[in-house]
């Protein structure tokens, strides 16, 4: 097996340090380079200055075998990676015809005017390889010097992406020979990281030495990422695939889907494949649940409307709780989202309706009911189930929290047909 190469990834950009822009392209390079087995050895950030990217490339040389680069490719002066690059190969900028017949391709099929700025984006260092941007104005950039791999890509992420599967990645694995590598994910949900894992400990105990196990929590759920590397053997995948059967008598009342697939996303399948139609009562989610049932494609064959019942007027007036049970129990209770649950069934004419009530916070928690406090109901024609949770994870993990809890609830009680 050839000896993989280290990756360092280095974005540019006085904006990152500053926490004005999130880094979300070396979250995604990194998942993308793991699909193919290559490991990201380490990530660093450089400003907007050029004898600083200068000693981050020559830091990154010492560390690493491939360099990708984003950020510093666009059209103002503060953008300098080309520049720096240029001198830092030895090189001078040139201009790259095909890259300008598609600048100006771009400017004339949005009928704008191409500014001198615009046409500098098609010069490039002499010695470099032009790797073609379909979908941006800026190409990227493939050196190769003394045994090392630069390739520098925009910071724009769709570009990026862009640029990374469909030129950087292919070019890595047949620069490097990188052998086959197969990923197998299982998507779980309601059980913390260290419960899973020892429920399933003997089982991740006898995998086979070229298959490795990953526990990659999200809130809520853990998504397990087994990888196999290359044995020699055929059918691979299929072998990984066969391990699964075991793993879902361990832990199948966990395990909502196999494969890259959001919960709610899985929760759409079940519903169009049972035939039924759901609706959301909310209160501490205000909506957000609704969004999250209607983010998936398709989701108009199943899901009807949503009723927002912030107010304990509403609550009363469009889902029918009634005053005495609020009085009595509060709008943070079972027994009132309860009624939210099948008060939307019947306001909405839906199969099952969902429902949820809680202190968000950061205030309005009190002796009885603290911050965090939350209320679930799912409600069927045959039985409406209520949860308590308590958990306070700031406002907004609150309440996202909520909301997968919901979706939960739902796919634990979804009737077969």
């Amino acid at each position: 097996m050839p000896l993989l190469p280290d990756v360092e990834i280095m974005t540019i950009g006085d904006e990152l340090l500053y926490g004005q822009v999130i880094d979300t392209n070396s979250a995604f390079m990194g998942q993308e380079l793991a699909k193919i087995g290559l490991r990201v050895r380490q990530i660093s950030s450089v400003s907007d200055r050029a004898d600083e990217i200068v000693a981050a490339l020559d830091l990154a040389r010492q560390r690493a075998q491939v360099v990708l680069i984003t950020g510093g490719l666009g059209p103002t002066k503060d953008d300098l990676t080309k520049h720096v690059l240029a001198r830092y190969f030895n090189s001078e900028l040139v201009l790259h015809q095909p890259t300008l017949t598609h600048v100006e391709d771009i400017f004339k099929r949005f009928n704008r005017p191409m500014l001198e700025v615009n046409r500098q984006q098609a010069m490039v260092p002499a010695n470099c390889e032009v790797l073609f941007n379909a979908v941006g104005t800026a190409p990227g950039m493939w050196f190769e010097d003394a045994g090392t791999v630069f390739v520098s890509m925009p910071g724009v992420p769709h570009e990026m992406k862009y640029l990374m599967t469909e030129q950087a990645l292919p070019k890595l694995q047949s620069r490097f020979q990188v052998p086959p590598i197969e990923h197998v994910v299982v998507q779980t949900i309601g059980l913390g990281e260290s419960f899973l894992a020892e429920k399933i400990a003997d089982w991740e105990t006898a995998l086979p030495s070229n298959i490795k196990l990953a526990y990659l929590p999200y809130l809520g759920g853990v998504r397990l990422r087994l990888t196999g590397h290359d044995d020699g053997q055929p059918n691979l995948r299929q072998r990984m695939k066969d391990l699964l059967p075991e793993l879902h008598t361990l832990i199948g009342e966990y395990i909502f889907a196999e494969g890259e697939v959001k919960l709610e996303a899985a929760i759409g399948q079940l519903l169009q494949a049972r035939g039924l139609t759901v609706g959301t009562a909310e209160s501490c989610t205000g909506g957000l649940l609704a969004h999250k049932i209607t983010s998936v494609p398709g989701s108009s064959a199943y899901f009807r409307g949503s009723i927002v019942a912030y107010h304990n007027d509403i609550k009363m007036q469009e889902l029918g709780v009634q005053a005495e049970t609020l009085a009595a129990h509060g709008a943070v209770s079972e027994a009132t989202v309860r009624e939210m649950a099948e008060g939307a069934r019947q306001r909405l004419g839906v199969d099952v309706a969902l429902a949820t009530s809680g202190i968000a916070g950061p205030d309005g928690g009190t002796e009885t009911k603290s911050v965090g406090t939350i209320c679930l109901a799912y409600a069927d024609a045959h039985q409406t189930v209520s949860r308590l949770f308590t958990f306070n994870r700031g406002r907004q993990l609150n309440v996202e929290y909520t909301v997968t809890m919901a979706l939960n609830l739902l796919r634990q009680n979804l009737p077969a047909s």
